[in-house]
């Protein structure tokens, strides 16, 4: 098992990205893909792309993110990219029901993001278990699924 215990940089970096950017060329590259919720994490285990059993061991004052680059050698590197996030969207009926669904989702420490009138909520599970929850607002038309209009 690779023990990753560093993070060199980001691929964005100007001194990682020509280097990166030769490797890639050459086929060198591995990547770890990740969900948006492990980058919080320190420790993990995971495989690369080709199969390179890999050991996460990060201290605490490190964080991955997406092109976080974990091994740089003369012929390899491993670099991280995180999973495209899905997402529920939903827009309230009025100000009253904004403020319901802002509170509710706030004490379901569901992550969101707001795009004008649109509250949209971070998938972390399958969604019917999301609709589920918020089935009581949806009935009524407190709220509608900004993907079904």
């Amino acid at each position: 098992m690779l023990r990753l215990d560093s993070i060199v940089g980001l691929a964005t970096d100007t001194a990682l990205a020509e280097r990166l950017h030769h490797l890639e060329h050459d086929g060198r590259v591995e990547y770890i893909l990740l969900a948006g919720e492990d980058t919080a994490r320190r420790r993990l285990h995971v495989a690369t792309d080709r199969g390179t059993d890999c050991a996460i061991l990060l201290p605490r004052s490190d964080r991955l993110a997406n092109g976080a680059v974990l091994l740089l050698e003369h012929d390899r590197a491993i670099v991280v990219r995180l999973k495209e996030e899905a997402w529920l969207e939903l827009v309230p009926r009025d100000g009253a029901a904004a403020l319901e669904l802002g509170y509710f989702a706030g004490n379901m420490h569901w992550p969101v993001r707001f795009e004008g009138a649109t509250l949209r909520i971070a998938l972390h599970g399958p969604i019917e278990g999301y609709l589920e929850r918020l089935d009581h607002l949806l009935k009524d038309g407190r709220i509608r699924r900004a993907d079904h209009e």
